[in-house]
């Protein structure tokens, strides 16, 4: 059991989460576009938002900046965090603009607001669970697309339920955080991805 809880919170780090959403959107939108623009952002987007922050992370820890790829200390968390919102803008201006995606471009700017929130909170020295953020802010999208797009994802949404439960409980067994920074979590995912669907649904 240590095993596989351990083993969730790799499985579903982080920094898949963008991704994940971005697959989910154009495996379900009803628009027509073209596979090659598919495939050419989902690319762009695996290297920006999983292999660049993975290199950072190693230029951080060889620098002396982290000590583990848990960023177990707030102060472990702050240059991340700020790298992770430049990469996030990156992506705002050069890969999904309005014209093309209105929904994942307001998926980003949510995503880019509850980063921001988390380094604030970490400057405070609060340790708000980034995994339930990413885990979070996705479901909310998902939520918000199946209500845009008038598709029943009932099953989707069920396993995300399921996914968030063992992440939170993955977290809470390895001592990675307290259940107040569960929670904190959960709301600095929903509420950017809540407020924006204001802005595109």
């Amino acid at each position: 059991m240590d095993k596989l809880l351990r083993s969730i919170s790799y499985i579903f780090h982080p920094l898949i989460m963008p991704l994940l959403g971005v697959i989910f959107y154009f495996s379900k939108s009803p628009r027509y576009i073209p596979l090659d623009i598919i495939q050419a952002k989902v690319i762009s987007l695996f290297i920006l938002t999983i292999i660049l922050p993975i290199l950072l992370y190693f230029l951080l820890k060889t620098i002396g900046i982290v000590n583990t790829i848990n960023l177990k200390s707030t102060k472990e968390r702050i240059y991340p965090l700020i790298l992770n919102g430049i990469v996030i803008l990156i992506v705002l201006q050069r890969i999904l603009t309005p014209s093309q995606a209105i929904e994942l471009y307001f998926f980003f700017i949510g995503i880019l607001i509850s980063n921001m929130a988390c380094l604030i909170l970490a400057i405070l020295k609060f340790k708000a669970s980034i995994h339930m953020i990413a885990i979070s802010g996705v479901f909310m999208f998902f939520i918000a697309l199946s209500i845009h797009f008038s598709i029943n994802i009932n099953g989707t949404l069920a396993l995300m339920s399921i996914i968030m439960g063992a992440i939170a409980t993955s977290r809470l067994h390895l001592k990675a955080h307290t259940s107040i920074e569960l929670i904190i979590g959960v709301f600095i995912g929903i509420l950017p991805q809540l407020i924006l669907v204001n802005y595109w649904l």
